[in-house]
């Protein structure tokens, strides 16, 4: 029987996310599994548009004021739920592009099992899961639990 060691948990902080994230504290809970939270972000911020573009100067400001506030709501969310829980959980900050940051943090922490919900903030497109989401099932080493919205 397959019993998880360690559980990566993808986060965009959508409700989907957020469902893959019970789903797996009730999976490390009963198995006696390590969590890790996991945010990227996402390192595509458009410098032009139109007419206008962003200095680099600016774009850099932006890119750390992201990661400061993702950074900020793991830390909420990673405390609120260590209270509730009896379950070890780390989080961790990338960045990248998302579905190739997840899978090589999945072989980095060695994690045996990715649980991550099948939409994320952008919907649901033409396709039956999220894009990040088919990346990661499609090119994942380890089991991949989809967690349906």
């Amino acid at each position: 029987m397959f019993t998880p060691k360690t559980i990566l948990v993808p986060t965009d902080f959508s409700r989907s996310s957020d469902m893959a994230l019970e789903k797996a504290l009730d999976l490390a809970q009963e198995y006696h599994s390590k969590v890790i939270l996991l945010h990227v972000i996402d390192e595509h911020i458009q410098q032009c548009a139109a007419d206008y573009c962003l200095r680099s100067e600016d774009i850099q400001r932006l890119e750390e004021e992201s990661a400061l506030r993702s950074r900020e709501m793991l830390e909420k969310e990673a405390s609120s739920l260590k209270g509730s829980r009896q379950v070890e959980i780390d989080f961790d900050l990338r960045m990248g592009a998302p579905a190739d940051v997840i899978l090589s943090e999945q072989k980095r922490t060695g994690s045996d099992l990715i649980v991550i919900g099948s939409h994320g903030r952008k919907g649901i497109r033409k396709h039956l899961i999220g894009g990040v989401t088919d990346k990661v099932v499609r090119g994942a080493i380890t089991p991949v639990m989809v967690v349906h919205t």
